[in-house]
């Protein structure tokens, strides 16, 4: 890491000043940073304005119950994180997964527990070939480094070259992922009965790790988590 901060110095992943070392955040940039807690989406994960029994589910997870277990997520999308986030996804910044990855421990304690496998939602190859990495994929390894929980990078592929899904309403995000995912059948058996954990980037409307999930289950998986970095939380929506 010595070599890095040569190169890179160590800079705050919110505030871009000056810290002691890479994936610091420095004092002042905590009061930006939302972090998701209870009372929350027994499922889902959505956070709450107000008191719950444990274990209540959301309006969406109770009419609309999606195929995966439970989704956590560290942090709320707003601006900060949204700085954080693009610049870890298109800048070249991969040097801040170091600090995200106690973050997504505490967030996702309780489904990192029973996993069997971390497995990062996929890249088209041609948008891997532009991007040269995958967010995704980073999260998974760094969170292996402590938690020992084997990641299969490439079990999971997208099978279908998507538009981004950046500005499509919710509707158009389903369709746009609908049957774009599938596992590889040389890896299928690694799978099969096994607690899947999926590491994302943001969580928007869950429309990409549904189809995801859809696809390792349908491959055998016995159970799909979903753990990310972020949430967007939008008022009177959920899910």
């Amino acid at each position: 890491m010595q070599a890095v901060d040569t190169v890179l110095p160590p800079r705050c992943v919110v505030t871009g000043e000056m810290v002691d070392r890479q994936g610091m955040v420095a004092p002042e940039a905590w009061a930006q940073i939302d972090f998701i807690a209870d009372p929350m989406c027994a499922q889902c994960g959505f956070p709450f304005e107000f008191e719950v029994e444990k274990g209540s589910l959301c309006a969406s997870c109770i009419d609309h119950p999606p195929p995966f277990d439970k989704v956590r997520c560290a942090l709320k999308y707003n601006d900060a994180s949204r700085k954080m986030i693009l610049g870890f996804k298109h800048a070249d910044q991969v040097h801040t997964a170091k600090a995200f990855t106690p973050w997504l421990e505490n967030a996702g304690a309780e489904i990192l527990n029973e996993a069997d496998i971390l497995m990062p939602v996929p890249l088209h190859r041609w948008r891997l070939l532009a991007r040269r990495y995958n967010q995704s994929a980073i999260l998974a390894q760094n969170l292996w480094k402590t938690t020992k929980i084997p990641v299969m990078v490439d079990a999971l592929k997208r099978v279908r070259a998507t538009p981004s899904q950046g500005y499509l309403k919710a509707a158009e995000r389903h369709k746009n992922v609908k049957r774009a995912f599938a596992v590889d059948p040389q890896q299928a058996d690694e799978i099969k009965g096994k607690v899947i954990v999926l590491i994302d980037d943001v969580y928007t409307t869950g429309a990409t790790t549904k189809e995801c999930t859809k696809a390792l289950l349908k491959a055998g998986a016995a159970k799909v988590h979903i753990l990310a970095l972020a949430r967007v939380v939008r008022e009177g929506f959920s899910g």
